[in-house]
């Protein structure tokens, strides 16, 4: 399966575009729609156009990874959402969850009030990151 256009929205969404490189809470240099990498050099800059192009690349190892881990058949929906959320915390936050395991035994509630609880940076509860995975358990569910 491969994310929709629903689920790359949700991610421009919360990712937001930035056109020039800054340096995200990570301490990474970042560009576009969340972009890292070696590639991602300070002061350059993009358009809209190669900002979803990295996007759409970057996004590939997030569906393969989320195919290759869940074991239960997905909705788009649950898909998308385990996308965004993969794209925001990394491969491995997904893999080590609790939600990856409630999701893999048919506990579909159960995963979906998983994401709720990853909303926290630092130690801190964030409004965006609790928007964000609002949003994603929403489309979860749908």
């Amino acid at each position: 399966m491969q994310i929709s256009e629903k689920g790359l929205d949700l991610i421009r969404k919360y990712e937001g575009l930035r056109l020039v490189t800054y340096v995200c809470p990570g301490g990474k240099r970042t560009i576009g729609y969340g972009h890292t990498g070696p590639d991602v050099k300070s002061g350059q800059k993009i358009d809209t156009e190669r900002a979803n192009e990295l996007l759409t690349r970057d996004v590939q190892r997030f569906e393969i990874a989320v195919n290759e881990l869940v074991t239960v058949p997905m909705t788009q929906g649950m898909l998308d959402a385990l996308i965004s959320f993969s794209f925001n915390l990394g491969v491995g936050s997904l893999k080590s969850s609790t939600l990856l395991k409630k999701l893999n035994a048919a506990d579909l509630d159960g995963a979906a009030n998983e994401f709720l609880k990853w909303n926290q940076a630092k130690g801190k509860v964030l409004d965006g990151l609790t928007e964000r995975r609002k949003s994603e358990r929403e489309l979860f569910l749908a």
